[in-house]
């Protein structure tokens, strides 16, 4: 037979009962209800478990046998349906993100807020990794999905764009482009060096592919934009950075000038393995994070209308 959760309630409380009447209320059933349950049981176990009188109800040997595998088996049963219950209401679980720090410091900040406040039960860890290693760790499924620069699907993963920023010629006030409304990738490769990134970063490889087969010529190569916006802001150099990079050069004496290239957007995706269904908590945050990534993105723009 297949034992059921109500088979066990209905079992508990007649023995706590001793009682079918008593027993049917405490389960919200009807006596009649009750009875062909308990009778349903018996049958299905293929032993009489309650022996009755006109006063009541008393187990047989085998229901004493059977109170034992109960108590041990109802709890546990309800601990899991319990647990169950609170994953499918957003009451527990955990989320794994990996990001671009760019996109980790910029949209997820808010939105991380936003999640939290809504679902301060869910456990959510987000680890801030390079282009490379967003691909790698929803590939070996360390996290449920990332959020990065434009990356190749191939068979096993699923590439969902959800906005695009632009590029844009960073540098300081006294720097000889800086009056300049609008710059093209030739004007600054053929005369220019800039501060470049190191060739893992998903900036690096857009810029680099802009325009190829042509080099950028460097002043410096960094790991961080936080170091690039040091050497800017001590005249040391220019640099070209994304919308979702512009944050670190908010300096009165700099001046952000949008820059023109073959490939002119760079796009923000989410990542995620196409064979593996989402946890409803991780589907409620890239639901989050679909409806505003376009807005933030776009907010984050001062060349956006």
């Amino acid at each position: 037979m297949n034992l059921s959760l109500r088979h066990m309630r209905a079992f508990s409380s007649l023995v706590a009962m001793k009682n079918f009447t008593k027993a049917a209320e405490q389960c919200n059933l009807t006596q009649s209800a009750f009875s062909a349950l308990i009778a349903n049981l018996e049958a299905g176990l293929g032993l009489k478990l309650f022996s009755r009188n006109t006063r009541n109800v008393e187990l047989t040997t085998e229901g004493e046998v059977f109170l034992s595998i109960v108590n041990k088996l109802l709890p546990e049963t309800e601990q899991a349906l319990s647990v169950m219950k609170d994953q499918a209401a957003l009451r527990t679980g955990r989320i794994a993100i990996a990001a671009l720090p760019t996109i980790y410091s910029t949209i997820l900040p808010k939105l991380i807020g936003r999640f939290m406040e809504s679902y301060p039960a869910i456990e959510l860890v987000v680890k801030d990794v390079a282009n490379a290693g967003c691909v790698e760790l929803v590939r070996n499924r360390r996290v449920d999905f990332a959020l990065c620069a434009s990356a190749s699907s191939g068979q096993d993963l699923i590439v969902e764009k959800l906005a695009s920023d632009t590029f844009h010629f960073v540098c300081r006030k006294d720097h000889e482009l800086a009056d300049k409304r609008l710059l093209s990738a030739a004007t600054i490769c053929d005369r220019f060096p800039i501060i470049v990134y190191e060739q893992a970063s998903s900036i690096r490889q857009h810029l680099d592919a802009a325009i190829y087969p042509k080099h950028w010529e460097r002043s410096f190569e960094v790991n961080s934009l936080s170091t690039a916006a040091g050497l800017v802001m001590a005249g040391l150099g220019a640099t070209i950075v994304p919308t979702l990079g512009l944050t670190q050069f908010r300096d009165a004496g700099l001046r952000i000038i949008p820059i023109t290239l073959s490939l002119n957007e760079r796009d923000i995706c989410l990542l995620r393995d196409k064979e593996r269904t989402p946890s409803l908590a991780a589907q409620a945050f890239m639901d989050l994070v679909r409806q505003h990534c376009a807005y933030e993105v776009k907010r984050l723009n001062p060349s956006a209308p």
